[in-house]
């Protein structure tokens, strides 16, 4: 296919679309006002075509946006909420799917479909965003303001793209250009290389991104520096840096005017929620997000891919009174067998939609903060930072004169309980402070240390001889 299609939604400029194997191809959500249909080899398309204006600009950056939401199993949308869910102690899997099974038993192939898929799909953004850089770094009759805003989206889903990788699978190629023949022999990289490059990244994409949510008509559907500025707190929060984390978790959490908790828990995940940084639109047809359409059970969690429940272990982890439990978690009662699931979206299917898919928000900032000052032994400030998040759950303040181990201990608790079922936090969380085999083992008969970094793809390997397995595979 070498096509692109500019698809505009009716009563609207909002531009949405997908990449898709190097060929930028876009394609409307639910309704369609004009087609624009350019053809041309792919290498002149995004020179010739693409970067002509404003417009054809933006629509090639925002389309990475849109394949991101168009498919349950791909690096997003879903994906890593679900999977990394399985692969900690968060979900109890109803799946019969061969694929699915080894996340949940800690027991994943080089085949596995859904990790080639995973690696593939970011990998492929990483593509589209380095084409675009490439694009835009030359003279074009793209304005200056569009230009720098662009770029900086690029640079900021780069960053995106390569925190989960490198979370996920540990050592990853880094690929910062589209030139097929360079990606194609690169190695894996000492995982500090790659922070140094996310570091970079979100760096400038601060720079670069404005300090309002006016490039989407105030909605908050694509990254602005304060985006930027929250990815770098969790960056530095997962690098061991504790004093820039604390810089820049305050520096968002400053931004009263922009962010604030919802004081009514069921209006976090909402579109536009005040506590919402960053949010994606969904794109397909009938459903809000990918987490309502899988995680909702209506008779009971079934045989198909992504039929999962909550551990009743994470039920049993709430503290009585937690209005998190009463607004967040769902209850399906199904031949006298109860269920229970994440609620944190609230409708399964429907059109027109009515919910957007929350990528980063207000509280982990809050709990980041905290969880830095614990690290550098400011007890105070951190059980402060923990003691807002509990507010607004209801629940009793912790006292300040507790000791580091037991602050970080709350600290892993809350972050479980606020953040549980959203982008595999509680994955990364064990992962990164090294209580993977103290919680999980006991929980997986399979458990072996390996299996805290995800299988390099087989293809991946075969195709490229400098690629290395990840020990265990």
């Amino acid at each position: 296919m070498n096509s692109v299609i500019f698809h505009y939604r009716s009563g609207s400029s909002r531009i949405i679309g997908a990449m898709l194997y190097g060929t930028i191809l876009f394609s409307g959500a639910f309704s369609c006002k004009k087609f624009v249909i350019v053809d041309a080899p792919v290498t002149q398309l995004v020179s010739a075509n693409v970067f002509t204006d404003d417009v054809t600009a933006t629509a090639a950056l925002t389309g990475i946006y849109s394949n991101m939401m168009n498919t349950s199993v791909g690096f997003c949308s879903g994906a890593i909420t679900l999977y990394g869910g399985l692969s900690a102690d968060e979900f109890q899997n109803y799946s019969t799917s061969g694929n699915q099974v080894e996340f949940a038993k800690n027991a994943l192939k080089a085949e596995n479909n859904i990790i080639k898929q995973m690696w593939a799909n970011a990998y492929q953004y990483i593509y589209a965003v380095n084409t675009i850089l490439e694009n835009l770094s030359h003279p074009s009759a793209v304005s200056l303001n569009t230009r720098q805003e662009l770029m900086g989206e690029a640079k900021f889903i780069r960053a995106f793209c390569n925190f989960y990788l490198v979370n996920l699978w540990g050592q990853i190629p880094l690929v910062t250009s589209s030139a097929y023949n360079i990606n194609d022999t690169l190695s894996r990289l000492n995982v500090s290389q790659v922070y140094a490059q996310i570091i970079k990244d979100l760096t400038e994409a601060q720079q670069m991104l404005p300090a309002d949510f006016e490039a989407a008509a105030g909605e908050r559907i694509r990254p602005n520096r304060w985006a930027a500025t929250a990815l770098l707190a969790r960056t530095y929060l997962y690098s061991g840096d504790w004093a820039d984390a604390i810089v820049q978790s305050s520096a968002v959490i400053e931004q009263t005017s922009l962010f604030q908790l919802n004081s009514d828990l069921n209006q976090v995940f909402l579109p536009n929620s005040v506590e919402s940084i960053w949010q994606m639109e969904p794109v397909t047809p009938d459903k809000n997000t990918w987490e309502g359409y899988l995680f909702i059970l209506t008779n009971g969690p079934t045989a198909s891919v992504g039929q999962v429940a909550l551990n009743p272990k994470l039920i049993d982890s709430f503290e009585p009174g937690d209005l998190r439990k009463a607004n967040w978690i769902g209850a399906d009662v199904t031949i006298g067998q109860t269920s229970y699931y994440p609620l944190k979206y609230k409708v399964k299917t429907g059109t027109p939609g009515t919910e957007y898919y929350t990528v980063l928000r207000l509280s982990e900032q809050y709990l980041i903060r905290a969880e830095a000052e614990a690290r550098k032994n400011d007890i105070e400030s951190a059980v402060k930072d923990l003691n807002i998040i509990r507010q607004r759950a209801g629940l009793p303040d912790l006292s300040t004169t507790i000791d580091n181990q037991t602050c970080l201990a709350d600290i892993e608790k809350e972050r479980r309980i606020e953040l549980f079922a959203e982008w595999g936090n509680r994955w990364l969380d064990l992962k990164r402070t090294g209580r993977s085999e103290e919680v999980l083992s006991p929980l997986k008969s399979d458990w072996q240390g390996a299996d805290t970094l995800y299988p390099i793809p087989l293809i991946d390997i075969q195709n490229d001889p400098h690629l290395a397995q990840n020990p265990g595979y």
